[in-house]
């Protein structure tokens, strides 16, 4: 019984540890944010790798999940011949909740993942304690330039699954459920307000931003050489899909209450 407790209490101060790191990370980057010099060059790198490489597997997602959104949500409406609903529902779907997420959740699989592995081999072999010993201070020249760029694209990105998102559904509920082109259109667009788009955009951003920290604070502290960037790897992108999952959850029910 002591010894569950024991594992318990230090379980639970580990939680507190990470927490206050990762915190404490946001910190110095938004501190490091404003204090010149800028890296431009470096966050335009790290824009495109974030960015423009990752259009081609965010178009798959969003064209495909739009699709399959509309043929099971007609499964059922079709059932009270409410298949003219379908447009706005995938609409609505895609712009205040499947967009963002999925879309956060895929950057974070692939960027986020990359970032943890860059940062994590930077530290086993103690290329940021050359930094360090250089007066290069590792959150401005390494997270900074990472941090600008995902918070300026995943939004973008969020925007782009969007549509594409609206684009398959279109393509379902025209070519396939017969509805009219400019019945649904209308169904589409109708429903939209600027709050749903707000919100999502919104959701986005912090996404962007848990993230880039969860990414760079597991690359900071990874230790075991090859075996550990690996473990650190695994840990960031698991812990960046719970986090996302849990603030979407807030949001989502903030925004509910607020904006019902």
């Amino acid at each position: 019984m002591r010894a569950m407790i024991k594992r318990l209490g230090q379980r639970t101060l580990n939680f507190f540890i990470y927490i206050g790191g990762a915190f404490q990370l946001l910190v110095s980057t938004l501190f490091h944010l404003v204090m010149p010099p800028l890296r431009k060059k470096e966050i335009f790198a790290q824009m495109y790798k974030v960015g423009v490489m990752s259009f081609p597997i965010v178009f798959l997602v969003a064209f495909f999940t739009g699709m399959v959104l509309a043929l099971q949500s007609a499964y059922q409406l079709t059932k009270m011949n409410a298949q003219i609903y379908v447009s706005s529902l995938v609409a609505l779907s895609m712009v205040r909740e499947l967009g963002p997420v999925l879309t956060a959740l895929v950057i974070a699989g692939r960027v986020g993942a990359s970032i943890t592995a860059e940062l994590g081999t930077m530290k086993v072999t103690e290329q940021i304690d050359a930094l360090e010993t250089l007066a290069a201070n590792p959150v401005k020249y390494l997270v900074v330039p990472r941090f600008i760029a995902l918070c300026i694209m995943l939004p973008i990105l969020t925007i782009y699954a969007d549509f594409l998102g609206i684009i398959g559904g279109y393509l379902i509920g025209v070519y396939k459920l017969l509805i009219g082109h400019t019945i649904y259109i209308k169904m589409t667009f109708d429903p939209l307000l600027f709050k749903d788009l707000f919100t999502g955009l919104l959701k986005s951003f912090v996404f962007a931003i848990i993230i880039c920290i969860i990414s760079c604070y597991e690359g900071f502290r990874t230790e075991g050489g090859a075996e550990g960037v690996g473990k650190a790897t695994t840990l960031s992108v698991v812990t960046s899909f719970i986090m996302i999952i849990a603030a979407d959850c807030l949001f989502t029910t903030l925004f509910y209450l607020v904006f019902p």
